[in-house]
């Protein structure tokens, strides 16, 4: 029977059991450096695997019947237990604490609150959306997708860059997001993205992100508009449930009006992009934003001058703007594009928009009448405007 026992390391002196664990090992595997920083504690006779890929790995420890693999902190948390598991492999682990938390406690703040997201072997944009989305992330980093990358594409952010923790030479720099575009890092390193104008001190009681929102579809009335200008709570509901939002999903809100398409998507754990062309709406949104604990990027111009210029989107919400918005929208690599309209005159070519960009073009007509208070305690149901909901999707 194979035993396999998984030792986190940290840069530290080992446990007593995992120096036991590998005094009975005839096979030890980890990274060259987690190796040569071990080297004393493991036997002469033992066979050393340095892992750079798992191709191997598993036809290696067949062969033997003790084995050691040494892996940088919690080898549990984003690291190679779950490999191991998959593998049919019975495992013991001796954690170490994890990269993540070494590096908060670097910097001596608390991270209950914060999301870990890990870009090892993974695309950069979804790693980004979250950076962009929530004030407090923690990166584990590839080549290819560290702290450079990630200051290249976002905005003004904190950036906390971990470099070797544990080891003598360990590195803790922080510095802005634009000066990491510039600057090169060791791989792999433990990045910690922040928006301090969002840290607070308030005490949660669940980790990360909680989830979706109790509510969603919020009453007119829970955001500042202007004369009703508004995208009402039924309109929002089903453009909500066409546009998916997430983490690590990017949203644009276009012509936003009051950003409450915008404001709602971000409470979901999306990134949000707002454009609208009036500064006075961008302010509202911005006061929307904060009121509901969220961030909206907002960008004041009108969007035909700006959408080239902008991230690529997941999905697009177009509230205000002509058709040729709607056709730059369409052309967007977005897997759903929803347009609200008042004038039945637009929905046609509108339509084929959508169907010309590869979309499967769909909509609904909502018109909706609301419990309104008359006098004497009587009611009545007054009828809002009707509007037109197309959405185009692409599999």
């Amino acid at each position: 029977m194979i035993t396999v026992t998984v030792i986190g390391f940290d840069g530290g002196p080992l446990s007593d059991p995992a120096r036991a664990a590998l005094a009975e090992a005839t096979l030890v595997v980890g990274g060259r450096r987690h190796l040569d920083a071990v080297g004393a504690d493991i036997p002469p006779a033992a066979t050393r695997l340095v892992l750079g890929a798992l191709d191997g790995m598993f036809e290696e420890i067949a062969r033997h019947e003790h084995v050691c693999v040494i892996a940088s902190g919690d080898p549990g948390f984003f690291g190679i237990v779950r490999q191991l598991r998959e593998y049919g492999l019975e495992i013991s682990v001796l954690p170490a604490p994890s990269s993540v938390a070494t590096a908060f406690a670097a910097i001596g703040l608390s991270w209950d609150d914060a999301i870990v997201v890990s870009a090892h072997g993974r695309e950069l944009r979804p790693v980004a959306n979250v950076c962009r989305a929530f004030p407090k992330v923690a990166v584990l980093t590839g080549p290819g997708t560290g702290a450079k990358e990630l200051g290249a594409v976002l905005p003004d952010r904190t950036f906390v860059v971990a470099q070797r923790l544990g080891h003598p030479d360990q590195r803790i720099d922080t510095l802005s997001s634009h000066a990491a575009a510039h600057a090169e890092f060791a791989d792999p390193h433990v990045l910690l993205c922040l928006d301090e104008s969002r840290l607070t001190s308030e005490r949660g009681w669940i980790a990360g992100f909680a989830g979706v929102p109790g509510r969603w579809a919020l009453a007119e009335s829970e955001f500042t508009h202007r004369a009703s200008m508004i995208t009402k709570s039924e309109i929002r509901a089903l453009a909500l449930a066409k546009l998916g939002p997430r983490p690590g999903r990017l949203v644009w809100d276009i012509g936003s009006g009051s950003g409450s398409v915008g404001v709602e998507c971000a409470r979901f754990g999306a990134a949000v992009l707002a454009v609208e062309r009036d500064a006075e709406s961008c302010d509202r949104i911005r006061a929307n934003a904060a009121t509901h604990d969220v961030t909206v990027e907002v960008v004041t111009a009108d969007a035909l001058s700006v959408l080239a210029r902008l991230p690529q989107p997941d999905a697009v919400f177009v509230g205000g703007g002509g058709t040729d918005v709607i056709a730059a929208c369409a052309e967007t690599p977005a897997t759903t594009v929803v347009v609200a309209l008042a004038a039945i005159e637009r929905v046609p070519e509108t339509i084929s928009i959508l169907t010309k960009t590869g979309r499967t073009a769909d909509g609904a007509l909502l018109q909706s009448s609301r419990l309104s208070a008359l006098p004497g305690d009587a009611h009545r149901f007054a009828a809002t405007n009707p509007v037109f909901l197309l959405w185009g999707e692409r599999r």
